[in-house]
């Protein structure tokens, strides 16, 4: 395989990113990305730390992806319009990039700066969010860890084919967060 010209950190990553979606997480190795890119696997050492440093970038890159797909959803809303469209932007990042989504739950070094950053840029998000409940700090905080435990319980066991009954899902996931926004507006003005 003779070097491509052009490879930087962005390509790599975008690579990276086709590999996960189409065949899981851990199938992003330095062998594979190398054929994918169509070179050597010592070239991808000037842009990546190694096989750890790949999948910390991918999980970093696929959190980032993430955000930006949650901040365009809840643009211009606010309130329960605001969850349902954070919750629904979730679920089809989960559906659309598999792969992805496991990368933000897998990064191999979790202390990482730039995970850490990108993590938080989801959890302010949902702070804002969450903000036109009147919440309090604490309960916010609580809520946001409950959302983000329905949703990934939801995503995962949809990816795992844990739903086998005949029922719609997409139902099913909309009375989840109906009851979820039903359970916040119970809570509003309790601090905890």
């Amino acid at each position: 395989m003779s070097p491509r010209v052009g490879i930087t950190i962005e390509t790599i990553l975008q690579a990276a990113a086709e590999i996960a979606d189409q065949d899981g997480f851990h199938s992003v190795s330095l062998a594979t990305l190398s054929k994918k890119l169509n070179i050597r696997t010592p070239s991808i050492y000037n842009h990546i730390n190694g096989l750890d440093g790949l999948r910390t970038r991918l999980a970093s890159f696929s959190i980032m992806k993430l955000h930006a797909s949650l901040t365009l959803a809840v643009t211009g809303r606010s309130g329960d319009e605001a969850v349902f469209e954070l919750a629904k932007s979730y679920l089809l990042f989960a559906r659309t990039h598999p792969g992805l989504y496991e990368a933000t739950l897998m990064a191999p070094n979790p202390d990482d700066e730039d995970v850490i950053k990108a993590g938080e840029s989801i959890v302010d998000l949902c702070v804002r969010v969450l903000r036109a409940y009147e919440l309090g700090e604490a309960a916010t905080l609580h809520a946001i860890r409950g959302l983000r435990s329905l949703l990934h319980g939801f995503a995962s066991l949809e990816q795992k084919q844990g739903f086998q009954l005949s029922l719609d899902k997409d139902r099913s996931f909309e009375l989840l967060i109906e009851n979820f926004v039903h359970g916040i507006h119970l809570y509003k003005g309790k601090e905890n």
